[in-house]
């Protein structure tokens, strides 16, 4: 039986519910652990993930003990959970609603609890705590409404059949008996800097069915229909729950400062979008049918470089900024894992590989058969030009180090990703190729610098950093995203020494090397399954095929994929859901469909 959900659950434990806006992640016990308020990258109304005393958080769960079985409601990121206890079962359905068309909240959490036999005494909290616990909340009553406040934020707690609503102490709550047949139902209405609204049952009743019937209709429009559809369709939910609708940007996870490693220092905000992200998405939008979502994430990314190109961040805001300072906050963090920070420093980093994600992603958003206007077009050959004049310097890589910059292979090799696709472009017109000619010369001077500097005679492999001997499982983006060839010798055994060192059962981890920080972490999943992907694109099929067998098990009960995991005990690592993960796996099995065909 469930216990009364003290302590740091599993991340493993965690779904995900969204609105297009913000994203909440609720517990296998019911206890909603964190919000973000008023979007994805907001301070916290709850985030009792971080800090179980302090965060805050939203629980509904019966009194008795109770076991809890979880699912989607099928084609939605609608959650239902079951509650089965010694006197009885109850469905408790949570969503964050999707606005209609008539005067809603700002944002809208619903949680339908509804008794389906016996008779099983429930028990809810709301314990708001904004500003990531840190600015002060006062609670009161607004027409019999309880409603906690902190400077322009507001959360009006509206309660239907779910007993009396009292306000004791710091939080509002109340207790209730979940009979068969009966359906209650407690709702969170946000304000931010405007009037509170105070929906109607009927109205949160029509907005609830017309969010499950919104969420079908996108999962029905799907195209894929190759192997693995339950995951890739899975994946491509937890996709959208990212996809920032006002703008069009994908946030990297839903969550931040969950650790790498427990008790370590690792944990990272991941709510913003990265140009590392882009090539892998543009992708999988486009395997997935999602041509709506393909063309603003394409026209969000030419808005968030505008400003700075042909020099690209490493990361922006979800609305197109680049201030994401980062600072430490006072909890207590996951598992005692501190710092807990937000914001984000690699923003200031120099991440050459990025030009390459860039233009892999021009290119295939051309190739699919839209559009680049002149101004873009002439944006993207100064893009080539400046990776002409700066691929030889250090950076610090797709990893992010924190040891200081180095020659990354993998950061050549997207350099010469970027100077090819900017030829392919210049020759079908799409992009002035004045300087086309130059573009040829220095994509010849990485490969050659490469080859010279970044391979290991003796493993057989290209190395993670010039004139090193370890490896790295960026590497395989080699293959991802076309470097040499198909059927390219060196990039064969490189894909072959990765899954030989790096691999540790299914799982793959991304180098075994310093980076400037203490301590370890798990296998990163998305290396993972981009190890199946270059196994599929270099002539090992079923390889790639058994490999992607096991890997779909080590999601969730739900489908959802944390950042790492660790291979020895299989717990989730790191901020979740994380988009790299379901990237990789939506375009992994898509590239082991197109092998097979």
């Amino acid at each position: 039986m469930a216990g009364s959900g003290e302590g740091d659950a599993p991340l493993r434990d965690y779904a995900a519910i969204g609105d297009g806006r913000t994203l909440a992640l609720v517990r296998r016990d019911g206890s909603i652990d964190w919000l973000p308020l008023p979007e994805l990258d907001s301070p916290t109304v709850f985030a009792a993930i971080l800090d179980r005393e302090r965060g805050g958080l939203f629980t509904v769960a019966p009194e008795p003990p109770y076991r809890g079985e979880r699912r989607y409601l099928p084609g939605t990121n609608v959650l239902e959970t079951i509650f089965l206890t010694g006197g009885g079962t109850v469905r408790v359905t949570d969503a964050l609603t999707l606005p209609d068309t008539g005067l809603t909240p700002y944002r809208e959490l619903q949680r339908k609890i509804e008794g389906l036999s016996g008779s099983v005494p429930m028990r809810w909290s709301v314990e708001a705590r904004f500003g990531y616990a840190g600015w002060p909340t006062t609670l009161s009553r607004r027409d019999g409404i309880c409603v906690a406040c902190a400077g322009s934020d507001a959360l009006a707690v509206r309660v239907f059949g779910a007993g009396e609503a009292t306000i004791a102490g710091t939080s509002i709550g109340g207790r209730f008996e979940a009979q068969p047949g009966s359906s209650a139902l407690i709702t969170l209405s946000f304000a931010h800097q405007e009037p509170l609204v105070f929906p109607t049952r009927d109205e949160l009743t029509a907005r609830l069915e017309a969010s499950c019937a919104s969420w079908r209709r996108w999962t029905d429009a799907r195209s894929y229909d190759g192997p693995w559809r339950e995951a890739v369709l899975r994946s491509a939910l937890a996709l959208k729950l990212l996809i920032y609708a006002p703008a069009g940007a994908i946030a990297a996870a839903g969550s931040a400062a969950l650790p790498e490693e427990i008790g370590g220092e690792r944990n990272w905000d991941y709510r913003y979008s990265w140009i590392r992200d882009s090539a892998f998405t543009i992708d999988a939008l486009l395997q997935l049918g999602c041509p709506a979502e393909a063309h603003s994430y394409f026209w969000w990314l030419m808005h968030a470089t505008q400003l700075t190109h042909p020099r690209l961040h490493v990361l922006y805001r979800l609305n197109g900024g680049t201030r994401v300072r980062e600072r430490t906050l006072p909890l207590a963090g996951y598992r005692n894992s501190r710092p807990v920070n937000i914001g984000n420093a690699a923003a200031d980093q120099l991440q050459l590989d990025t030009y390459g994600e860039l233009m892999q992603t021009a290119w295939l958003f051309a190739r699919a058969g839209n559009r680049l206007d002149r101004d873009i077009a002439h944006r993207f050959s100064r893009i080539a030009d400046f990776v002409c004049s700066n691929w030889r310097r250090a950076d610090s890589g797709i990893w992010e180090v924190r040891s200081g910059p180095a020659q990354f292979a993998q950061s050549k090799m997207l350099c010469a990703v970027a100077l090819d696709r900017a030829l392919q472009l210049a020759q079908e017109r799409i992009l002035p190729g004045k300087n086309a000619t130059r573009w040829q010369t220095e994509s010849k001077a990485i490969r050659d610098y490469v080859d010279a500097h970044c391979w290991s005679a003796g493993k057989q492999s290209y190395t993670r950093s010039a004139d090193s001997d370890e490896l790295d499982a960026s590497l395989l983006l080699g293959v991802l995203h076309r470097y040499s060839e198909p059927g390219d010798e060196r990039m064969r055994t490189t894909v072959e020494a990765i899954a030989r060192e790096l691999a540790d059962g299914p799982l793959v981890r991304r180098y075994t090397s310093g980076d400037g920080l203490s301590g370890t972490e798990g296998a990163f999943v998305a290396c993972s399954f981009w190890l199946a992907e270059a196994l599929a694109r270099t002539g090992k099929t079923d390889e790639a095929a058994t490999l992607l067998e096991q890997l779909l098990p080590l999601a969730n009960d739900v489908g959802l994929y944390s950042e790492e995991i660790d291979p020895e005990t299989g717990q989730f690592l790191g901020n979740m859901p994380q988009g790299l993960s379901h990237l990789a796996l939506i375009n992994a099995a898509s590239a082991i469909a197109e092998a097979r065909q």
